[in-house]
């Protein structure tokens, strides 16, 4: 397994789908909003915290179409299938590799850009904890889609559109625990609701994920 994640990273930086283009994506986003809603400072810090999980989950999706593609284009995917590690373990690698990548990446710099949206002070705390807490989810649920399209050619939109629904709840509950937090707020049942759908994402997803794409490679 560590054998695979180390693989997996080195792909991800190499082709091109790591946490550089995430994070050039998540600035740009950050950087616009301002412009297109105009600079009075209540109204950004009013809109920072939904707008930096909206961000960062589109920032997730950029990388989500080369999660598998690479590894069934060089016939990998088919010696993972007969490889004495279970295909769910497997597919869990990669999605810790593309949280690694993408994920950590854009939570680290979610402060950051939280400066830009003038973001209330308390909010950085809760921010940085919604997202450590929901993008692990974003990953596993993006390898879900990635096994789904697999084998399809110019898949990427075809996988946006599956996955971005399957987001809808940790966004809302990611962007509720940093709302609330910047507005000194009681945060603990979002809180509590965003940690249950990303333990249940991970316990379940990667076997729907080994599932269908067991089915679609045969």
């Amino acid at each position: 397994m560590r054998a695979l994640l180390i693989r997996d990273l080195t792909l991800a930086l190499r082709a091109g789908g790591g946490f550089g283009l995430g994070l050039a994506f998540f600035l740009i986003v950050t950087v616009l909003v301002p412009f297109s809603v105009g600079p009075q400072a209540a109204l950004l810090q009013l809109i920072a915290p939904g707008v930096l999980w909206l961000g960062a989950l589109l920032a997730c999706l950029l990388s989500l179409d080369r999660l598998l593609a690479l590894d069934f284009e060089d016939g990998t995917l088919d010696l993972l299938l007969t490889a004495p590690l279970p295909l769910e373990g497997a597919l869990s690698v990669k999605a810790l590799a593309h949280w690694l990548t993408t994920g950590l990446p854009l939570v680290l710099a979610a402060p950051v850009l939280g400066v830009l949206l003038n973001l209330a002070p308390p909010g950085y705390l809760w921010l940085v904890v919604s997202l450590a807490l929901g993008t692990p989810a974003l990953s596993v649920i993006g390898c879900f889609g990635a096994a789904l399209t697999v084998g399809i050619k110019r898949g990427g939109l075809l996988l946006s559109l599956l996955v971005l629904p399957l987001y809808v709840p940790t966004l809302i509950f990611g962007a509720e625990v940093a709302r609330r937090g910047a507005g000194g707020q009681e945060v603990t049942t979002p809180l509590l609701m965003l940690a249950g759908i990303t333990c249940a994402v991970i316990a379940l997803m990667p076997f729907a994920s080994a599932a269908v794409l067991r089915m679609g490679l045969r």
